[in-house]
């Protein structure tokens, strides 16, 4: 059962004690004799589910002068063990970020939605949170309130669709607070190509050889292999630079919102068609489409990606659209086509999804157990080749390559 979960999920800090959480409820509760009474600690997510933190559920059971009481919370907070991870984390702003989101960003988007009769949640509630002495956030457990992640399986049109309005109305707000209100997103500026060192993890340096290398083994794509010959020394350079843009090197063409940062189908929990969105401590000021591209390709299915694209993107738009509408934006709203100008002129993005991302993304599908070591396999799969041809096969018609 413990390959299930992540290595360092496996042994409960010593710091989560009955002490911490008796502390933690008196405070969210503000009953000052609450006791705990017990506390089961047990991992709080399958491996592969994320990778920025350790996150523990916790059973806590309690009473107070008005009887006994139970609650189950998620804990997110900083690795213990040592290694590459930690490394990376410690010196990172993702707990920063999440906090900011928790207890600025998002209340206030709440906030203006509810103004205009919108009662749409986009986030669970933070119960704590705390930056001294130790990086930790803990938050209401959505599984009891029958939220679960998808696994195993692709998305279904409904849950694809009630993704995609959430986004559209985050989008949305992002965009006209971003004009009015701007000091709102100073800090929001770290992505994900920001974490330390990042940009030279061997399942990103080796991505791009290895899905040349496949392109030259399948005669129908070896076509192709010219134009990603030429981004060997800087794909990686300009896929962050997309991420990057609107803090380093705006452009007047661009339309830029608040991205999650992470909208894949990990990040995202379902209850019959609604969603509930998670871990935002990616989040940051992008271009508008980077969302929309990110999700194509690390949360729909093949289906998605394919024929019911075009779809898709028009009903992103449409709930855009209306949510400025109802909000009194006056902010310019995209056409079809000149959100499809945008996905081009961010074309490195989804060159790096489709050569790095895509990959490890149908090896989860598959329930492969830690695809990141078996590279090579996952360039071999067939499914994954068959997408690659017809993928390829459309950015050639819409002029992707034109200047590669």
């Amino acid at each position: 059962m413990s390959s299930q979960y992540n290595p360092d999920e496996l042994e409960a800090l010593e710091w989560l004690n009955a002490e911490f959480f008796t502390d933690l409820l008196k405070q969210h509760e503000n009953v000052p004799e609450l006791i705990v009474t017990d506390l089961k600690l047990s991992p709080a997510s399958s491996q592969g589910d994320h990778y920025a933190s350790v996150m523990f559920r916790a059973a806590v059971e309690y009473t107070t002068l008005k009887g006994t009481f139970s609650k189950s919370l998620i804990i997110k907070t900083m690795p213990k063990q040592g290694g590459q991870k930690k490394q990376m984390l410690d010196d990172s702003h993702i707990f920063h970020t999440e906090i900011a989101m928790y207890t600025k960003v998002l209340p206030k988007f709440e906030e203006i939605l509810r103004k205009v009769g919108d009662n749409t949640r986009l986030c669970v509630p933070c119960v704590y949170h705390s930056l001294e002495p130790r990086q930790v956030m803990v938050f209401d457990d959505l599984v009891p309130q029958g939220y679960q992640v998808i696994r195993e399986r692709s998305a279904t049109i409904d849950e694809i669709h009630a993704a995609l309005e959430k986004l559209a109305k985050w989008h949305a707000v992002s965009q006209k607070l971003l004009k009015d209100q701007p000091e709102l997103f100073h800090k929001l500026q770290y992505n994900l190509s920001t974490l330390p060192n990042f940009l030279n993890k061997s399942f990103l340096t080796n991505a791009l050889p290895n899905f040349i290398y496949m392109l030259n083994e399948r005669e129908s794509l070896q076509k192709y292999k010219k134009y990603f010959d030429s981004m060997r020394k800087d794909l990686i350079q300009k896929w962050a630079d997309s991420l990057g843009e609107y803090h380093k090197n705006p452009r007047d063409s661009s339309l830029y919102v608040l991205c999650h940062g992470d909208f894949h189908i990990r990040n995202l929990m379902f209850k019959d068609n609604s969603c509930m969105f998670i871990d935002f401590q990616l989040s940051h000021v992008g271009p508008l489409v980077n969302d929309f591209l990110y999700a194509m390709y690390m949360f729909f299915g093949p289906e998605e990606r394919g024929s019911r694209r075009d779809e898709l993107i028009t009903y992103y738009l449409q709930a855009f659209v209306d949510t400025l509408q109802k909000i009194g934006s006056q902010a310019k709203t995209p056409s079809f086509e000149e959100f499809q100008s945008q996905l081009i002129d961010n074309k490195y993005n989804e060159f790096m999804l489709l050569t790095t991302f895509l990959p490890i993304q149908i090896a989860f599908r598959k329930n492969a157990i830690d695809p990141l070591r078996r590279r090579t396999n996952m360039y071999n799969d067939k499914d994954y080749q068959e997408e690659v041809e017809y993928l390829l096969n459309r950015m050639h018609q819409l002029g992707y390559f034109k200047e590669v």
